[in-house]
Order: C-alpha cells, then structure tokens, then sequence
C-alpha cells in the first residue's frame, strides 16, 4: 500500500462498521481535534495473528478511563474488530492503530461529557519503523523536552496529547540527521525515547529505566520477560544520564520499533553487541511463534 494515508485503497472499521479508506471522516469540530481527547494503540500482526492483541485492547480501555472517557466497546469486541480489519484488508504482517475519541457533539469546550466516544481501528503494511538502523543501530538525539510527573499527567495512559513533546522531539532529531531522541524525566533521569522504551548492557547485565512516569510498554515487558528466561540479570532502576558512558550495548523496544539496536546517543556510543542481535532473534522468532 503506498501513498498519503487519507489516499488508499481499503477498509477502516468505524463505531462498528467497515467503511471505505477514503470516506473514514470526522468532523473539524470533532472534540479530540481541539483538545486532545484521545487514547490509542499501536499493535502488529505476525502470520495473520495480533501479538498480545487482547493485552493491547485491555490497555486501550485503560486508557480511556484515565482520562475520562469510557470506551463503549468491550475488550473483546475490539479484538474481533481488529480482526475484522486485517481480514477485509487481506493483511497477515501488518501494523494496526485502534483510537477511541471525543467526536463533535453538543459540547465545544474543555468539558466534553456529553460527546459521543467514537471508535475508529485501521491497518497497513508497515516494514522496520526505524529502516536499516535494526541492523547498523540507530542514532538517537538527546531532546531538550522532558517527560513529566504523573502528578501532572496520567502517564499510565497512551494518550494522543502525552505525544506532542515527542514529536518535537523527533522533529529536532531529524533536522540533526538522528533517527530519534532519547528523553530524560521530570527528575533528570533517562526516561525513553520519543515513542519506544530504551535498554543498556554493561558487564552481561541489563538495565533499563523503572516505568514510574512513562507507559510501561506491552513490548518492554515481554523483553525483560524473554531476558530473564535466559537467565539475564535485568535492573529496573533509575538511570543517571552520565552513567551511559559506562554501558556498552543499547537497544529500543516498542510494537512499531521491536527491537532495534542503538549505535549512538548524543556523544555517548555503543556496539551493536551479541546480546543485543540475540534478543532481537528471541522477540523475533518469540512474536512470530
């Protein structure tokens, strides 16, 4: 499939029925459009079938309810939804985006209580989210943005709104030629990058930063699952920027990103090492079992 993504050939399941590609509209006084009232999820099929599909309808719900805003679809009718679409699409490997929203209503405020939630899943064939950085390791800015505290935000949730400072961030590591960017927390500890959760080797043993102010991500807690099944020490823990001097392999882990190794973070480098491309079999291999 190619071309701009409201151009193409296909189905987007909307509020429980397919409509064509094309004609998947919404209004421009749609609350989600001026407010941000929106929750989704990014998942990917593997021979037809959604890697923790269920686990990623359950979260969308969870979501929803963090901000205010009960998804009036059960977990598993998403599911069969998604399914649906992949289906009608004819995708067996491919990358699918459910959003629940506000949609326009007699509300065009901050308050949107009486607005409609509309539910909205489509699909497409989407390869390596990070292009030949999975083999020769990305390089990753570090962005002037900070995550916040959850005291300010729910940062359990997958919001659309929790995004902007990430595309920021993108946007500014991209103008430096960098495939992405690594950001710090509210404390000044490393957090993540812009949509992918980060790791780091030092003497055989993982560490990745403790999820206490940014999404847990479904893809993180199944790598350290997967590394401890090895036998792989793995530390959740408060990271310092200036310890990555100190570590010799880093990767990033998410649906869309996988697992994709780091060769570069601002000044700091690492070796696309042996436990770095052995993990990222071991997902590979895990996602399409």
């Amino acid at each position: 499939m190619a071309g701009t993504y409201d151009d193409r050939d296909g189905k987007i399941w909307m509020d429980g029925k397919l409509v064509d590609w094309r004609g998947a509209q919404v209004h421009v006084l749609t609350h989600a459009l001026h407010y941000a009232s929106s929750v989704f999820e990014g998942e990917r099929a593997y021979n037809g079938k959604i890697f923790l599909g269920h686990e990623h309808s359950e979260r969308l719900l969870t979501s929803g309810r963090l901000i205010d805003m009960e998804i009036p679809w059960t977990a598993d009718q998403i599911d069969a939804a998604k399914d649906e679409v992949l289906a009608a699409n004819g995708f067996k490997d491919a990358y699918v985006r459910a959003i629940a929203f506000r949609g326009a209503g007699e509300d065009m405020g901050v308050a949107s209580s009486r607005n409609p939630v509309r539910l909205v899943i489509a699909a497409w064939e989407w390869g390596a989210y990070y292009g030949d950085a999975k083999m020769k390791g990305a390089k990753l800015d570090i962005s002037k943005w900070k995550r916040p505290s959850p005291e300010t935000i729910p940062s359990a949730a997958k919001a659309a709104g929790l995004y902007m400072i990430c595309t920021m961030s993108k946007h500014a590591a991209e103008a430096k030629g960098c495939s992405d960017a690594m950001m710090l927390d509210y404390r000044g500890y490393v957090a993540e990058a812009t949509g992918a959760n980060i790791f780091f080797v030092k003497n055989g043993e993982v560490h990745t930063p403790l999820a206490d102010c940014f999404l847990n991500g479904l893809t993180r807690q199944t790598v350290i699952r997967l590394l401890k099944e090895k036998g792989i020490t793995v530390h959740e823990r408060h990271i310092m920027p200036e310890e990555l001097a100190g570590f010799e392999q880093c990767w990033l882990t998410g649906t869309a990103a996988e697992v994709t190794p780091v060769g570069q973070i601002g000044d700091y480098t690492f070796e696309v090492g042996a436990l770095t491309r052995d993990i990222a079999e071991t997902y590979e291999k895990h996602v399409r079992a």
